[in-house]
């Protein structure tokens, strides 16, 4: 029997930094559900510290490896949500993005981002998550 959600690590991916899946899946296609991103390596240690933009770019190339392992890139995803601990690391997000979107997406629209500012994340180093909705055919 097939189970109707499938859950998925992507092989090359950072681990997960608890109980749960980088990837929730309809096993008949659709929308999947990305896990919050965070600034961790493959070996599981944090990159960038106190360092907002180093995480930012840990952040996307992490994205960008769950993404690939399920067959899909950036182009594929219909919404964001980004989680910040601290507000004033907004404006860096901002120029980062504006930097960064253009080399990821086709065209000049993006995708849908809601933007949330929170007391802390799962670990207490990490300054910046980012989970997303993505459409797999």
């Amino acid at each position: 029997m097939t189970l109707p959600v499938s859950y998925i690590d992507p092989p090359g991916t950072a681990p997960a930094q608890g109980l749960y899946s980088h990837v929730g899946k309809p096993a008949a296609g659709g929308l999947a559900f990305i896990a919050g991103q965070l600034s961790v390596n493959t070996a599981g240690d944090i990159v960038g510290e106190h360092d907002f933009a180093a995480q930012f770019d840990q952040v996307f190339g992490n994205l960008g490896d769950v993404l690939a392992g399920v067959g899909a890139d950036f182009n594929n995803i219909v919404k964001f949500t980004t989680f910040f601990v601290h507000s004033q690391d907004i404006a860096t997000f901002m120029a980062k993005r504006q930097a960064l979107f253009p080399t990821l997406f086709r065209g000049d629209k993006y995708p849908p981002n809601t933007i949330l500012v929170v007391d802390r994340l799962v670990k207490e180093p990490f300054l910046l998550e980012v989970e997303a909705v993505v459409y797999l055919p």
